[in-house]
């Protein structure tokens, strides 16, 4: 078990969450690790950017690995695609040692933290509520 509190109450939050939240959890990761590579790209820490872009992409891949093909196949392959065109420029930005592919990622991975944050769970029904929507959907 970590000794830092902050890592303490991370790795409990996520040992005791349910599948929705862990996808939450990945995004805001995401997010978070691409920031400070944006922050190490703009004081020329390659080392720093290196390891934040390659966090950022291990995190999309699983991300991508985790989408459920059988519920809703085409929205499926949509996200699966969207975090496939997502790495390919994370990938761009750490060859190039370019700040607007990690832009336009960050820009992606915002509106999609957005719109789980927005997805609530109704364990009953097994659905999702979605901008007022009911969703069927097998976590």
């Amino acid at each position: 078990m970590p000794s830092n509190p902050y890592a303490r109450y991370f790795e409990a939050s996520v040992l005791t969450a349910e599948p929705i939240e862990l996808i939450r959890i990945l995004h805001r990761s995401a997010f978070e690790s691409l920031q400070d590579a944006r922050v190490h790209l703009a004081a020329g820490d390659i080392a720093g950017r290196s390891a934040a872009i390659s966090k950022t992409m291990n995190i999309v891949r699983e991300l991508s690995l985790s989408v459920n093909h059988e519920s809703e196949p085409v929205l499926a392959r949509r996200l699966v695609e969207l975090y496939d065109y997502m790495q390919r420029r994370l990938l761009a930005g750490q060859l190039e040692h370019s700040e607007k592919p990690l832009s336009e990622v960050m820009s992606l991975l915002g509106t999609l933290c957005e719109a789980w944050e927005n997805v609530e769970i109704h364990p009953k029904e097994e659905s999702l509520l979605v901008s007022g929507e009911m969703i069927n959907a097998e976590l």
